[in-house]
Order: C-alpha cells, then sequence, then structure tokens
C-alpha cells in the first residue's frame, strides 16, 4: 500500500516538473509580417495557408500564410532587449515631430462670390501620445484666397490636431485647427480661423506618417468697404466669413 502511494506521488511531482520544466524552456513566437508589423503569442495551429496566434491578454488571431514573412522565436534575453528597444524608440518619438500641409480648393465668401485658394502649412508638436500615433502641435500657415476681384492673404496662428480613428498601418485620420488668422493687407482685418479634415493616412514607420485629407477651412474677415457721401469720404468693415473647401496632403515626421 505505501509502495503504491509512493509510485503515485512520485509519478505527480514527475510530471509536475516535466510541466513547470516545459514552462520555464517555452519560448515567445513572434510573427513577422510581410507590412513590417510584428505579433507575439503562442502559435496554435499552423499550416501552408493559415498560421493561428494567441497573445499574452488571450485573444486569437488568423492570418494567411502569405502575409507572414518569417516566424521568429527570442530567448528571454532578446525579448527583453527589444522591449527596451521599443521604450527607447517610443521616447525618442515623443520628442518633437513637424506637420508640413500642403492644400488647394475652391474659395468663396457665403451669398457672394466664389473663387479659388491655397495655403500652407508649418506645424511642430509630438506625434506620438500614449501608445497612439496622434499628432498635437501648433504653428503658423500662410494662406491665399481669390474671390472675385478681391485678394485674401492670411498667417493663421493656430493649435492643431491629426488622430487616427484606428491604430493600424493604414487608417482613416480626423483632424481640426483653431487660431487666429491675421490679415497681409490693410483692406481687410483679420480674425478667428478652424479647420475640420477627413481622410486617409498611411503610416510610414513609427516617426514618419502621409496623409490624404478633404479639408473645410473658416476664415473670420472685416472687409473694408469704401463710400463717397457729399464728397467726403467713408470706410466701413463688414464681418464675412471666408469658405475654403480643399484637399490637402500632410507630410508628418
Amino acid at each position: 500500500m505505501h509502495t503504491q502511494k509512493f509510485r503515485y506521488m512520485t509519478k505527480r511531482l514527475y510530471i509536475i516538473a516535466l510541466v513547470l520544466l516545459c514552462a520555464l524552456c517555452a519560448h515567445a513566437e513572434t510573427l513577422l509580417l510581410r507590412t513590417g508589423a510584428r505579433v507575439k503569442g503562442d502559435i496554435l495551429f499552423q499550416n501552408e495557408e493559415v498560421i493561428i496566434i494567441r497573445n499574452a491578454e488571450g485573444a486569437r488571431f488568423q492570418y494567411p500564410r502569405a502575409e507572414v514573412q518569417e516566424i521568429l522565436t527570442a530567448d528571454p534575453a532578446e525579448e527583453k532587449a527589444e522591449q527596451e528597444e521599443q521604450k527607447d524608440e517610443i521616447g525618442t518619438s515623443k520628442k518633437a515631430s513637424i506637420a508640413l500641409e500642403l492644400g488647394g480648393g475652391a474659395a468663396c465668401i457665403p451669398n457672394a462670390a466664389v473663387g479659388g485658394g491655397f495655403s500652407v502649412d508649418f506645424l511642430v508638436g509630438s506625434h506620438h501620445i500614449g501608445q497612439r500615433h496622434i499628432f498635437i502641435g501648433g504653428g503658423l500657415g500662410y494662406h491665399g484666397m481669390f474671390i472675385g476681384a478681391a485678394k485674401f492673404n492670411f498667417l493663421p496662428i493656430q493649435v492643431a490636431l491629426r488622430l487616427p480613428l484606428i491604430e493600424q498601418q493604414h487608417a482613416p485620420v480626423f483632424g481640426m485647427a483653431l487660431g487666429y488668422g491675421v490679415a497681409l493687407s490693410k483692406d481687410y482685418l483679420g480674425g478667428l480661423y478652424a479647420s475640420i479634415d477627413f481622410g486617409y493616412r498611411y503610416q510610414i514607420n513609427e516617426k514618419t506618417a502621409l496623409a490624404v485629407v478633404a479639408s473645410a477651412q473658416f476664415q473670420q474677415a472685416k472687409i473694408a468697404a469704401t463710400e463717397i457721401i457729399n464728397g467726403n469720404t467713408f470706410t466701413n468693415y463688414t464681418g464675412r466669413y471666408l469658405v475654403s473647401p480643399e484637399l490637402k496632403l500632410v507630410l508628418m515626421f
């Protein structure tokens, strides 16, 4: 009886030791996708067509074999070094980033004249907030509008946001800006400046992204109107909004 009990206990201890040894020797696997992205976890199933992997949170993901460039197995030391490298990259990306925006399209004074316009904006900020590629910054621009026979030039001083709706390499992006447009002529005065953008963003690498957006820009202005009454000249300023729907190319680096 004691001999059987001893054998039973020895067998259980052997199984427990074997499980612990396997757990200590196991290495997390990483799928290197052809897009450059990496997915870490335990491979549950794989064949010539598909690979199923489970991440540390228990979520399962399925990838076509054609999208997987390589399967990597790293030891704990390599994984720790990679984590430190990723932290360094995130820390670097939190430093100042630049957004250069070029746009062109139509321009109008609502219920009045229609024309065209262009814009150039130079913004400085951060391209990495938390774990997402969110750009928040501020800067200066140069906007020109040709409406009817008049020409309006402004220097918008603004704060801007560029927010990808999903954190993937290809993603829709939403943007907005708010500031003050400084007029460059005595024929009109500047005022509130605002813009709303929506488009497509491609994340080239950790620090660089390219976006194409449709933008609606609003510039408040007071336009001078001169009248001659009884030989006397009077100048009055009429408050109007200048509206410019544009297509913009945005480069963040």
